[in-house]
C-alpha cells in the first residue's frame, strides 16, 4: 500500500521555525515529483513548494511567491523522505500542510493525511 505519512507541524510563534517531513512507503520514491501544499480555512489548496525527481532533466525546486526566501524544500532519496524547512513563520502560514507525490508519466499521484501548523503568538 501506498503511504505518505506528515510529521512535524505544531504550534510556533511569529518569526519562528518548523521542519516538516514526509516518510514515503509503497511507490518508488526516486521516480516521484515531491510536493508541498497547504490549505488554510475559507481558502483553496495551493502549492507551496516542489522538488522533481532526481532522474528529472533540469531538475529544480519550485516556490510559491509568498514563501520564496523563507521556506526550502529538499529530499533525501535513501530515506523516501521529503522536508520542508519553514523559517520565517508568519501568521498568514497558518494551515494544514500537505504532502504529495506525483509520477506524471503514469498519472499517479498521491496525498498524505496532512499536519497542523499553526503560527500564532
Amino acid at each position: 500500500q501506498v503511504q505518505l505519512v506528515e510529521s512535524g507541524g505544531g504550534l510556533v510563534q511569529p518569526g519562528g521555525s518548523l521542519r516538516l517531513s514526509c516518510a514515503a512507503s509503497g511507490i518508488t520514491f526516486s521516480r516521484y515529483d515531491m510536493s508541498w501544499y497547504r490549505q488554510a480555512p475559507g481558502k483553496e489548496r495551493e502549492l507551496v513548494a516542489v522538488i522533481s525527481s532526481p532522474s528529472t532533466v533540469g531538475g529544480s525546486t519550485n516556490y510559491a511567491d509568498s514563501v520564496k526566501g523563507r521556506f526550502t524544500i529538499s529530499r533525501d532519496n535513501a530515506k523516501n523522505t521529503v522536508y520542508l524547512q519553514m523559517n520565517s513563520l508568519k501568521s498568514e502560514d497558518t494551515a494544514v500542510y500537505y504532502c504529495n507525490a506525483d509520477f506524471r508519466r503514469l498519472s499517479l499521484n498521491y496525498w498524505g493525511q496532512g499536519t497542523q501548523v499553526t503560527v500564532s503568538s
